[in-house]
């Protein structure tokens, strides 16, 4: 595995002496950030270590005062475990379905290789597994021989994610909608509504994945003296089968419906701003006008379509 993180400047060789101006401060900082994004070694520790061959004792006594319990290296040992626990364990309950994938060993080597990879660039967490899909991509062998699967649950379970706290816009009001004709009228998706083309259903997998890790922690909870629980039911891996559905929030709950590839296709093309009269042909000849009446009568009313 890479010791050096993707995306981030060169560290300087070594820390200020001391922190007289804000670009001694900015190369403490792309020190102490290199530190604390290279991976633990496989005992939990600090790496022995600098990218330079220094033992990393001598590197973090550059810039971390030992105390009467503590030396340097220990202190600093510290955070880049706290930074490494934190993470991992943000992506374990962000990624049930691909732990369930993988299982659990073979899911922290990859979550450890991405992190390596891409560490974490953003002030908030939520951000954490933005570019997990694009790794895998581009490393399919941390997921091999299941990539295709672990991939399409990776789009969904980040598209939970969008749908928990991505930005809602104004919904038109009907009457603005029957004064515009078709052939002008361009309206847009929430942006908290994710499309997906798939080729695993894995919404039921992961609401299955969901269900029996939600069993698990109410048996691990139950006081019961007299007889164990009984083990938690091994959820299989879905089959190959094409589904289109789409990720929302309603009433600040998740939910997923699946589409009918006519409806999707109506969805995808009013996302790209195409109007709406060239949208529903994107659904093809066979759409019926009931059907296309009923599909924006149930989109209008869940909030999915917005002004543009």
């Amino acid at each position: 595995m890479s010791l050096r993180a993707t995306g981030l400047k060169p560290p300087p060789p070594h820390a200020p002496r001391r922190l007289a101006t804000t670009a001694d401060v900015v190369k403490l900082q792309r020190l102490m950030t290199h530190i604390l994004v290279r991976p633990l070694t496989k005992h939990d520790g600090l790496q022995p270590a600098w990218i330079d061959g220094r033992p990393m004792a001598e590197v973090a006594a550059e810039f971390i005062k030992p105390n009467d319990r503590l030396s340097a290296f220990d202190r600093l040992q510290l955070y880049n475990r706290m930074y490494w626990f934190r993470l991992l364990d943000i992506m374990h309950d962000d990624n049930p379905g691909l732990r369930a994938v993988l299982g659990p060993r073979r899911f922290v080597r990859l979550v450890e290789a991405y992190l390596a990879k891409y560490p974490s660039r953003s002030f908030t967490l939520r951000n954490l597994a933005s570019r997990l899909g694009q790794f895998i991509r581009e490393e399919p062998r941390w997921t091999a021989p299941h990539t295709a699967l672990a991939r399409a649950v990776v789009r969904f379970e980040w598209a939970q994610t969008v749908a928990f706290d991505g930005a809602q816009r104004p919904v038109p009001a009907p009457g603005a909608l029957a004064r515009t004709p078709p052939a002008r009228l361009r309206l847009a998706l929430q942006p908290y509504v994710t499309l997906l083309d798939l080729d695993y259903p894995v919404d039921e997998f992961v609401i299955a994945v969901k269900r029996r890790d939600a069993l698990r922690t109410e048996a691990s909870n139950a006081v019961d003296s007299t007889r164990r629980a009984a083990p938690a039911k091994h959820v299989r891996r879905p089959r190959r089968r094409r589904i289109y559905v789409a990720v929302h929030r309603l009433d600040h709950q998740l939910f997923y419906k699946r589409l009918e590839r006519p409806a999707f296709l109506i969805l995808q093309a009013l996302a790209a701003g195409r109007p709406l009269a060239a949208a529903v042909t994107a659904g093809g000849r066979r759409v019926r006008p009931d059907q296309v009446r009923e599909w924006f009568a149930t989109w209008m009313q869940l909030g999915w379509l917005c002004k543009r």
